[in-house]
């Protein structure tokens, strides 16, 4: 168990010194570039906005999370932690006056400690999670209200250990209302969407939930922030039953902060508890897992 602990942090300090290096490269670029031009506003752009997206953006972010997940006796529960490097890349394309093209891709690194039959005392592994894609239509209203939808792409490269096993689409949308009587980086982004599985390992649960998130952002000093629910992780469970949950709410506490390095690179820590799950009527063993 120590040898595969080991294991999996040395594949997070591997991908975060790649992370590094690369951040490196894009704090020398934007230094070189500031020499011959004047000094922006960057706290807008921290890469949690989902509705201002910036040019381009590289992020490393790091998530703790525990869950609840498979016993080693029948009947009985674990709570399963997850380590997670995400490392994300975001570009936006101006399509007209006031409408945005925003694409964003998602890699993660992960290292969790499941118990199932081929890992019976719950020895951390590692490995690459499920990958996705993403494209955003967003229309700026004015300075305050901001509009916009689009879809997820999620694929099933995490296989048996790190992923659902399955290809899944998520449409959706939200809004964005910038409080500028606090200051220009902190605003009120509720968005809503729907996550549905269509192909893949047939021998996998199906996946069917709808999601909230109403994410509110505060601007720091420093270009620091801290966002509550950056992501949708409230949900409402319709597709097949999940083991350890007994509800079809699945409501943790989610909440990031981190640090916009340069124009380009942002770097987040974000906790998530999942523990408890609100039991509803006739929706026994009806639950989401902590993904």
């Amino acid at each position: 168990m120590m040898a595969r602990a080991l294991t999996a942090r040395a594949l997070m300090a591997r991908a975060l010194i790649g992370g590094c290096l690369l951040a490196i490269l894009a704090l020398w670029s934007d230094g070189a570039t500031a020499q011959g031009t004047p000094s922006q506003d960057q706290n807008a752009n921290t890469g949690n906005d989902l509705f201002r997206p910036p040019p381009n953006l590289f992020q490393m972010m790091y998530y703790y999370k525990t869950a609840p997940g498979s016993g080693s006796a029948p009947g009985s529960t674990r709570d399963v932690t997850t380590e997670t490097l995400n490392l994300r890349m975001d570009h936006s394309l101006d399509l007209a006056p006031m409408w945005i093209l925003a694409l964003r891709a998602d890699l993660p690194l992960l290292a969790k400690n499941p118990v199932s039959s081929s890992n019976p005392d719950g020895d951390y592994l590692s490995g690459i999670g499920d990958a996705d894609i993403q494209a955003l239509i967003v229309h700026n209203l004015d300075q305050r209200w901001t509009v916009g939808f689009g879809a997820r792409l999620i694929t099933p490269t995490g296989g048996d250990t790190f992923g659902s096993g399955k290809w899944q689409i998520m449409p959706g949308g939200g809004f964005r209302y910038a409080l500028w009587e606090i200051n220009s980086s902190s605003y009120f982004e509720p968005v809503v969407r729907y996550d549905v599985s269509f192909a893949g390992d047939p021998t996998r649960k199906n996946i069917s939930n709808l999601q909230f998130a109403p994410t509110f952002n505060l601007g720091l000093p420093d270009h620091w922030f801290i966002t509550f629910y950056p992501n949708p992780d409230i949900r409402i469970n319709y597709g097949d039953p999940i083991t350890g949950q007994t509800g079809r709410l699945f409501l943790p506490f989610d909440a990031r902060i981190g640090r916009q390095l340069s124009k380009n690179v942002a770097m987040s820590f974000e906790l998530e508890k999942c523990r408890d799950v609100i039991r509803t009527r006739g929706a026994d063993h009806q639950g989401l897992p902590g993904l």
